[in-house]
């Protein structure tokens, strides 16, 4: 079987982008929320209309995208969903932090959110909107920023000791005034948050948005994760109510349970 393998000629520089651009447009249909035409596609991709037709059809006959029959445009197929479904059931903490996220929501009546920790990044896996008039749009799947995120906070204090580094070496994107854009204040705010066990965001991305989030923890007491709130700063003031702070640590210490902590 070895020398098989060894045989087998490299992919050539002609295979890799194709590829890649399958990539790009799976990415481009997913993010889309509409249907997408082929001169719309060609046009974003950089590519031919007969090349970005021939790759969607290709798509379509695989399942990885449909074409709607009104607009004859593009989108994202149910195969992906699926794909999706499947491999996130791998990231066992979001199977840890599902089971609170709803008595939290009930709880609160706000937006509920649940992150993980995968290497670099903080990835929002789950989401379920709160029962106020205003709806957040972070989707699964959105990378947070360390700095400028309740999840990310968390993550710098409570996870892998090497991550501050590799965060503090990348440009902090000031999203608004009050975004934490220097590495000494991002430095003392995760301070504080390892001191007091839970991190907020107020104003940090959007003026007017919060959230409070707290840290879900292996048995090794390392953050796989986060559960948060997310809510209008009328909501979750920059200093949450101790009843909002109760109801999120308390649930991120139910997820923790059952990822095997055994802290107090």
């Amino acid at each position: 079987m070895l020398s098989v393998i060894d045989r087998q000629a490299p992919a050539t520089a002609p295979d890799l982008e194709s590829v890649e651009l399958i990539l790009r447009l799976l990415e481009l249909l997913a993010a889309a929320r509409h249907p997408k035409g082929v001169t719309e596609v060609a046009r974003e991709l950089d590519i031919s209309k007969p090349r970005a037709h021939r790759h969607l059809r290709a798509l379509v006959q695989r399942g990885y995208a449909r074409q709607d029959l009104r607009s004859e445009g593009y989108e994202i197929g149910i195969k992906v969903l699926a794909l999706g479904e499947q491999v996130r059931e791998r990231f066992d903490v979001v199977g840890a932090i599902r089971p609170v996220m709803g008595p939290l929501r009930e709880a609160t009546g706000l937006a509920v959110t649940a992150s993980a920790l995968l290497g670099d990044d903080v990835v929002v896996l789950e989401m379920l909107q709160g029962r106020t008039l205003i709806e957040f749009g972070v989707r699964p799947g959105s990378r947070l920023d360390f700095h400028a995120s309740a999840h990310g906070l968390v993550a710098l204090a409570f996870g892998p000791s090497s991550l501050m580094d590799a965060v503090l070496d990348r440009p902090l994107t000031a999203w608004t005034a009050h975004t934490l854009a220097d590495p000494a204040s991002v430095r003392a705010e995760v301070a504080h948050v390892r001191s007091q066990g839970w991190a907020t965001a107020v104003d940090a991305v959007q003026v007017g948005v919060n959230a409070l989030a707290a840290p879900v923890l292996d048995h090794r007491g390392i953050c796989r994760g986060a559960v948060a709130l997310v809510g209008a700063t009328q909501f979750i003031p920059e200093r949450p109510s101790d009843e909002q702070i109760a109801h999120v640590t308390g649930a991120a210490t139910v997820a923790s349970q059952s990822l095997g902590w055994e802290g107090a």
